[in-house]
């Protein structure tokens, strides 16, 4: 009788599931998950390691062949900590200015880099008595454990991508090595996804102790960077999604006189503190610079004394371009010119990827949820939402959530790369696109796979040579 029980609730369940044709389990993400798209840890440690391998011979290699330019502050400081030479190549410009200020405090213009990486570089100092060598393992161990929670992340939001193939991809891109350089990217990185992991772990079950991590982690990235601040966006967008779901099942339930209707705030303390958190962190370092240099945004207007050629003007993207084509008619061709060539043309590619990629999140987002909505309207008309609300698949609410997340990582990325434009400048550009995120998840969705053969491919050879040069010390972003 028990077997028969069981057998009854499982047939049930199936019936539930395929409703009107529509299979519910093949929507719903926690579902949809194949092995061909998932990667084992081992798998990610493994090819990890191949590619800081790579990086340390494509260095090696380069001292040999590419002549020593060393065309930043402090360059011979670097041979102090003792490294070898492919390990000090990777603290190259920024680099050594994250090292002085963990060894010294901050210097006069230093207040441009933001405080915490050099604060945690000061703290492990103390236990491997090198700052270069905790710079080096903060930034690799911070990448390593970033792309882990990256991958449990993609899981989260069941995008269509290839994992192994998208973070092949990140891993070739042509400025990748600055994850594991002595550069903020690394851990920007780490504490990047851990606040989207921790927002959308918070969507199932509503756990505070995940709302509190997300916060958490969101202060401490707006820390790192001043681009941490956009966190704000996929944030809220989180919040959005949450309304969204909390509306449709209200609606659902309407049609159920027995079911009472959830009418709780969504919009309580807790996701208030967490939707200010990026401004937060950003307003703990400008309390700081107020109370030491009496500017709370020095952080911005050091910028054009430090040599960065920023503008503390606005300047729109189009005057932007249009500099860097008078550039390309009228500069001689050294070695900057084919940087400034670099410079624009990854910024062209990766805004027209990002572009593509919000112009298909728009057209989906409508279609997928209108279809959605038809099939719910067609299993309520059956009775079977009716007669018992609890009964309705979660498919139905993270199946539009998913589009949501997207949304929201993507209009990040676009703002990562847009906002160092308004300096007047694409420089250091190629670093910054490597936390736009929802670029390489769209090139990873790519289906045609001559395409994703040719893009890997110019990323990998680019990759070779600027690595080549910069750990030569020619800036190269």
């Amino acid at each position: 009788m028990p077997n028969s029980l069981g057998f009854r609730k499982k047939a049930m369940s199936n019936k539930i599931s395929n409703v009107n044709g529509f299979d519910f389990a093949h929507h719903c993400p926690e579902q949809r998950r194949t092995d061909k798209c998932q990667m084992s840890n081992l798998v990610l440690i493994l090819i990890f390691l191949i590619w800081k391998t790579f990086d340390t011979w494509v260095l090696f290699f380069a001292a040999k062949i590419i002549p020593y330019l060393g065309f930043f502050p402090y360059p011979k400081e670097l041979f102090d900590f003792g490294l070898p030479q492919v390990s000090s190549a990777l603290a190259n410009f920024d680099g050594i200015h994250y090292l002085k200020i963990a060894c010294c405090g901050y210097a006069q213009w230093e207040q441009a880099f933001f405080p915490l990486y050099p604060l945690l570089i000061k703290c492990l100092t103390f236990v491997f008595n090198n700052g270069l060598t905790a710079g080096l393992i903060i930034s690799n161990v911070s990448f390593l454990i970033g792309l882990w929670i990256f991958t449990k992340y993609l899981r989260l939001i069941s995008t269509n991508s290839n994992q192994f193939q998208l973070i092949l991809t990140i891993l070739l891109f042509p400025t990748s090595f600055f994850f594991g350089a002595v550069y903020t990217e690394g851990l920007f990185f780490l504490l990047f996804v851990l606040t989207l992991y921790f927002l959308k772990k918070d969507l199932p079950a509503g756990r505070q102790e995940n709302i509190y991590l997300a916060t958490f982690f969101a202060i401490l990235t707006s820390l790192t960077r001043l681009v941490g601040v956009f966190l704000i966006i996929p944030i809220i967008f989180h919040y959005l999604s949450l309304r969204v779901k909390r509306s449709n099942l209200n609606k659902e339930i309407a049609s159920s006189s027995s079911t009472p209707r959830d009418d709780r705030k969504i919009l309580n303390t807790k996701y208030f503190i967490l939707i200010l958190s990026p401004l937060i962190g950003l307003g703990i370092y400008c309390f700081y610079l107020w109370q030491t240099t009496g500017d709370p945004f020095f952080f911005f207007t050091s910028q054009p004394f430090f040599g960065a050629n920023r503008s503390t003007r606005l300047i729109l993207l189009p005057q932007v371009i249009w500099r860097y084509i008078k550039i390309f008619v009228t500069a001689s061709h050294n070695f900057q010119y084919y940087v400034s060539v670099f410079e624009f043309l990854i910024f062209s590619f990766v805004f027209t990827v990002l572009i593509f990629d919000l112009f298909h999140l728009l057209m989906s987002f409508r279609a997928r949820n209108l279809s959605i909505s038809l099939r719910v309207n067609s299993v309520t008309s059956r009775g079977i939402l009716k007669k018992d609300p609890s009964t309705r698949p979660a498919s139905l609410d993270l199946v539009g959530m998913t589009t949501w997340d997207r949304l929201g990582l993507n209009l990040f990325s676009l703002a990562n790369i847009l906002f160092p434009t308004l300096t007047g400048t694409l420089l250091s550009i190629p670093r910054f696109t490597l936390l736009s995120l929802s670029m390489f998840i769209f090139l990873a969705e790519i289906k045609n796979k001559w395409i994703k053969i040719v893009v890997v491919v110019i990323f990998f050879i680019l990759h070779i040579v600027v690595l080549g040069f910069f750990g030569q010390g020619y800036f190269i972003s």
